[in-house]
């Protein structure tokens, strides 16, 4: 049951052995109507939730946006939160009609970072070890998508909230939202949003960022480079809209491919990135996209990708 990773109610239910073919597909739909009936569980404040999804997909013109929907816990990543994330990551990846991925909160904001009582319910090494892997691995299959990937951020991002801003390939904020690297101020430096944040902004301003703990305002986020635009609240979705019709519009294999080359060479040496950019050209022009982006531009009109 997806929703519900290693409650134990559910394990005990499904340890027991069927041999039977329909006698397995019996007790798996008496375990998924149970688990329609919890109402209260210490381990996860999602158990408790109706069965809403928890990430919202809504695909219109070649874009495809994820609602993080836990508005009443500002959007904290849970462990199932991370996993519907996941999942419509790994679908995207494969969805040759969608061009360009936003990522948004549903709510007062974009999302408050790890789900801290989730964390507090489960004191174990083994939880930890793979709660953290599980996000590590979430916001890495980001970078690794063939669609560049939109924050749409309003509220506040912190912690991995803010780590998943610092993620995607663009971020654009309303002009009230706040970003923050807190964990230092309850014990828990945030070590794996530093990874994110410091691969985005300048040292010493990720250093202030992770040792103060201090919020930030978008203004300030822009200046340091974690987001690339700050407009008003109210022309926030209007905004994001345009910049992914925009990217849209572009040749989808030159997209896809510029994007994976960006993060490759990077973590180059600079004469290995220039070898290997200049092998990416070399197969980029070759292709029938750059043959008509080229005819195109030179015959004065539109291409036809």
């Amino acid at each position: 049951i997806p929703d519900y990773p290693k409650k134990g109610i559910l394990f005990r239910d499904i340890t027991t052995l069927i041999k039977d073919e329909k006698a397995f597909e019996e007790t798996i739909n008496q375990i998924v109507e149970k688990s329609k009936k919890f109402k209260v569980d210490k381990m996860s404040n999602d158990i408790g939730r109706d069965l809403d999804p928890l990430v919202i997909r809504t695909d219109n013109n070649g874009t495809s946006t994820l609602t993080l929907n836990r508005p009443k816990s500002y959007n904290a990543l849970s462990q199932s939160l991370m996993f519907e994330l996941q999942t419509h990551l790994d679908n995207l990846c494969i969805d040759r009609s969608i061009m360009v991925v936003v990522i948004k909160g549903a709510g007062p904001g974009f999302s408050a970072g790890h789900d801290l009582k989730e964390m507090r319910n489960n004191k174990n090494e083994v939880f930890f070890r793979n709660f953290f892997e599980q996000c590590s691995t979430l916001m890495q299959s980001i970078i690794k998508l063939p669609q560049p990937v939109i924050a749409q951020i309003h509220g506040t991002a912190a912690a991995a909230g803010c780590q998943l801003v610092a993620s995607c390939d663009l971020a654009v904020a309303s002009e009230t939202s706040r970003f923050a690297t807190p964990g230092v101020n309850i014990g828990l430096f945030c070590s794996t949003p530093m990874v994110a944040l410091s691969r985005n902004v300048k040292k010493k301003d990720a250093m202030k960022m992770l040792l103060t703990g201090d919020m930030i305002d978008a203004q300030e986020a822009k200046r340091i480079s974690l987001i690339n635009d700050c407009v008003a609240k109210d022309e926030l979705k209007d905004f994001v809209r345009d910049l992914a019709k925009k990217i849209a519009n572009k040749a989808p294999m030159t997209v896809k491919n510029g994007k994976a080359a960006f993060y490759k060479q990077s973590e180059m040496s600079l004469s290995d990135a220039y070898d290997y950019t200049s092998k990416v050209m070399t197969d980029s022009a070759l292709k029938e996209d750059a043959k008509e982006g080229i005819s195109a531009f030179l015959e004065k009109r539109k291409p036809n990708w």
